[in-house]
C-alpha cells in the first residue's frame, strides 16, 4: 500500500547520539520494528572476514558501517543490493571519504559463501578491493548465522527447497541495510535492494563531516 505525505514527526522524540536528521521514509517508529532502526543502538557481534584476514566487531567500530545481509547464490534481490552497495563505495572513493566507512555483508549461508566464492562474487558485483573497507562476514556455522543475523539484527531467513527460482536450494528472508555511526547508533535502516546510491554516499560523507573522519 502505497503512503503520501511528510512523516516529519513520526518519532515521539528526538534519539541521541545521531547526525542524520529523521528518515521520512520509515513508516512507524523505530521501537516497533523488529531490525535496528533510527536511532536505536547497534548490536555488537564479531565476525570474521571471509576474504581478509580481520575479524570486525561491531561493538569497537572506528568509523561509519554499512551492514546488510545476503547470500551470494541469490539469483535476484542480494546481487542487485550488492552492486548497489559496490557503487557506493565507488563514490565514497571519488569523493575521498572511503576511509571513513566499512562494507560488511553478512551472510547467512555459510556452508556455500567461502572464500573463493565471495571472492568470485566481489569481482562480480565490482568490489575494489584495493580500497580494503569492503568486508564479507562470514558466521562459521549456520546455528551461528541464524543467531547473529536473526538473533541480534532481527532479520528473519529461512531456507527453503521449494522455490521458482532455484532447484531445492533457496532463502525466503527480507533485504535491510544499516548506516551506522561510529558510537554504535543506527542512523538509517534502507529497506529494499534498490537502495539509493547517491542517497547512501550522501549520508556517509555527512558521518565523515561531523565525526571528522575525512583525512585521518
Amino acid at each position: 500500500m502505497a503512503t503520501a505525505g511528510c512523516l516529519t514527526g513520526l518519532f515521539e522524540s528526538s534519539p541521541e547520539n545521531v547526525t542524520l536528521s529523521e528518515p521520512d521514509d520509515q513508516l512507524t517508529d523505530s521501537e516497533h520494528l523488529a531490525y535496528p532502526a533510527y536511532g536505536e543502538e547497534f548490536p555488537a557481534f564479531s565476525l570474521p572476514a571471509a576474504t581478509s584476514d580481520v575479524t570486525i566487531d561491531t561493538g569497537e567500530l572506528d568509523r561509519a558501517a554499512v551492514v546488510t545481509t545476503f547470500f551470494a547464490s541469490c539469483p535476484a534481490e542480494c546481487g542487485i543490493l550488492l552492486n548497489q552497495l559496490a557503487g557506493v563505495q565507488g563514490l565514497t572513493a571519488d569523493r575521498n571519504v572511503a576511509d571513513a566507512v566499512y562494507f560488511l555483508p553478512i551472510t547467512f549461508d555459510p556452508e556455500r559463501d567461502d572464500a573463493d566464492h565471495l571472492s568470485d562474487n566481489a569481482e562480480m558485483i565490482g568490489v575494489d578491493r584495493e580500497i580494503g573497507n569492503w568486508h564479507y562476514l562470514r558466521p562459521e556455522t549456520p546455528d551461528e548465522a541464524e543467531n547473529v543475523i536473526a538473533g541480534e539484527l532481527g532479520v528473519e531467513f529461512e531456507r527453503t527447497e521449494e522455490s521458482d527460482r532455484m532447484e531445492s536450494y533457496d532463502f525466503n528472508h527480507i533485504v535491510v541495510t544499516w548506516l551506522v555511526n561510529p558510537d554504535g547508533v543506527t542512523e538509517r535502516a534502507y529497506r529494499g535492494e534498490q537502495v539509493d546510491r547517491q542517497r547512501v554516499a550522501d549520508d556517509i560523507e555527512t558521518l565523515a563531516e561531523e565525526y571528522e573522519l575525512v583525512n585521518r
